[in-house]
């Protein structure tokens, strides 16, 4: 029998954000046997008011943030060492791993991850698939599961799981809140 774990997470819009006609966004956070992770984001609303970029080749690209984004951020227990993933509607992504809080950020040498993007007059779905580096796999984790969402007007939303008081800030440790039981022997 497969040894499959899988999350289902409504993101909140932060309550200094406009929802931009957004409805709702829900992520389903599935993590396999054989190491991958997948990750399935549904945007329900006004999607025709967003701010989607172009399809694209699928490269890696800083500052994804910037318009629509989906993101997840990945710590363990250990230490207070993360990763973040960031995956556009145009297929780009970034994955950058942190020694601390916002401290000592280089790109994390991955295989890219594989993007699909799906969109209706009210629905946009981004699925990614990543696989985490093999120091990562096994272990007991927590994610921050986020989302930045842009308007064709120029407004800006963040959602998240859980926001820390005050602004916006994924890479804060209150938005880490879904734990992720490490995969056991099937």
């Amino acid at each position: 029998m497969a040894n499959i774990s899988m999350t289902e997470v409504p993101l909140i819009c932060h309550a200094q954000s406009d929802s931009g006609g957004i409805e709702d966004i829900g992520v389903t956070f599935t993590r396999a046997e054989n190491g991958e992770h997948l990750l399935a984001y549904r945007v329900s609303g006004e999607v025709s008011a967003l701010e989607i970029p172009v399809q694209s080749n699928p490269d890696r690209m800083d500052g994804l943030w910037k318009s629509t984004c989906f993101e997840v951020f990945i710590g363990n227990f250990e230490d207070d060492s993360y990763l973040e993933f960031n995956f556009s509607p145009s297929r780009q992504w970034a994955a950058y791993q942190f020694a601390s809080y916002r401290s000592k950020m280089v790109n994390l040498g991955i295989d890219a991850p594989i993007i699909t993007v799906a969109q209706a007059a009210d629905a946009l779905t981004l699925m990614a698939t990543i696989i985490l580096p093999d120091a990562w796999q096994g272990r007991s984790l927590r994610a921050g599961i986020s989302a930045v969402i842009a308007t064709k007007t120029g407004d800006i939303s963040y959602w998240a799981a859980a926001h820390p008081a005050g602004k916006p800030d994924f890479h804060h440790k209150d938005c880490f809140a879904v734990q992720l039981e490490a995969r056991s022997a099937a």
